[in-house]
């Protein structure tokens, strides 16, 4: 459902939320919740012309909207001038219980269509690209069979958590959680391994020491390029300096394919190695060299609320689904390592 559809939901169904109380100056203060998509497209679009545009509006019913909303709250939400726009704190903090508004009215419309029993409507998430390459897209066939009425969008990118609300339903995360107001689910659990490719170890003695394995790594994540990377070497902490004399990549299928063609040693979560251990293209490398497991850690993130809606829960459950399934492959597959102790 757009936010033009949202409209014409809250106009349909005002029963929903008959009136709304805020309190100021000890006066109650009605507003009306047909503003509500008006003022969150505002903010989502950074503009007045630019959400007038969106909802098919003329910009001076969106700016009579906003008008209408701050003098029935008694409050500045949005501080405008000419050539910029700047939410307030009374406004940041309307806007996040008129998302949440939105969304329960988007999930009430839901069940009253019946939704609950046959997911339908578009559904979005946001993947990481390793993830989406490996594990999702070759999946994509039976999500599709299974849910015929569910319209998939799926956006690639590395900052999925700073979509949510906003452009998807639904994002899956490398590493820990920083946003405390999302709910987090676990998909992927894999470690961090080091690994290289057979033309470099028949040319290159692996070695004993950090100082050896660092003397190896050509190239890593860039989110592994750091000055005091943590390490565990055999089971006493130590740390590697990765900030320079390393091709820095935000892709770890990018590395991969460096160190099967030779260039060093890096680092790679397990779950992208599978495939390339078992065939021998890959071979583990400095086993009792260990980095934190939350550094490969893969988590579905999405807004916090009581309620999922029915489209949602179907993805979300299809990628706890085929990441079980990943998992218990990765686990079954074998591996072969060298200076393993």
């Amino acid at each position: 459902m757009n936010m033009l559809e949202s409209v014409d939901f809250l106009n349909n169904r005002v029963c929903l939320y008959d009136s709304f109380r805020f309190m100021n100056d000890n006066a109650a203060m009605r507003w009306n919740l047909d503003d509500l998509p008006v003022f969150v497209a505002v903010v989502n679009q950074d503009g007045i012309s630019a959400a007038a545009r969106e909802l098919g509006m003329p910009k001076s019913t969106v700016s009579a909207a906003l008008s209408r909303l701050e003098g029935a709250l008694r409050l500045r939400l949005i501080d405008r001038s000419s050539r910029s726009l700047r939410v307030t704190a009374e406004g940041e903090a309307f806007f996040r219980q008129a998302q949440l508004i939105l969304e329960q009215a988007r999930e009430a419309d839901d069940l009253m269509a019946g939704l609950r029993s046959v997911p339908m409507g578009r559904v979005s998430v946001a993947l990481p690209p390793a993830f989406n390459l490996e594990v999702v897209a070759p999946r994509l066939p039976e999500f599709r069979a299974r849910h015929p009425g569910l319209d998939l969008e799926i956006v690639v990118t590395s900052h999925g958590a700073s979509l949510v609300r906003d452009r998807v339903d639904l994002a899956v995360v490398v590493g820990s959680l920083e946003d405390s107001e999302l709910v987090s689910r676990s998909l992927l659990e894999g470690a961090l391994i080091w690994v290289a490719g057979p033309r470099w170890l028949a040319d290159h003695r692996p070695g004993d020491t950090l100082e050896d394995l660092r003397a190896q790594i050509q190239a890593c994540e860039a989110r592994y390029a750091l000055r005091r990377l943590p390490v565990e070497v055999r089971g006493e902490a130590a740390h590697l300096d990765l900030s320079r004399g390393v091709i820095r990549v935000n892709d770890p299928l990018a590395v991969r394919r460096m160190v099967m063609a030779g260039g060093g040693v890096s680092m790679l979560p397990h779950q992208y190695c599978v495939e390339p251990l078992a065939e021998g293209r890959l071979v583990e490398v400095w086993p009792y060299i260990r980095l934190s497991r939350a550094s490969a850690r893969l988590t579905a993130v999405y807004p916090g609320r009581r309620l999922l809606s029915p489209r949602v829960r179907a993805l979300l459950d299809f990628l706890v689904e085929i990441c079980e399934a990943h998992t218990a492959r990765a686990a079954r597959a074998p591996g072969s390592a060298v200076n393993r102790s």
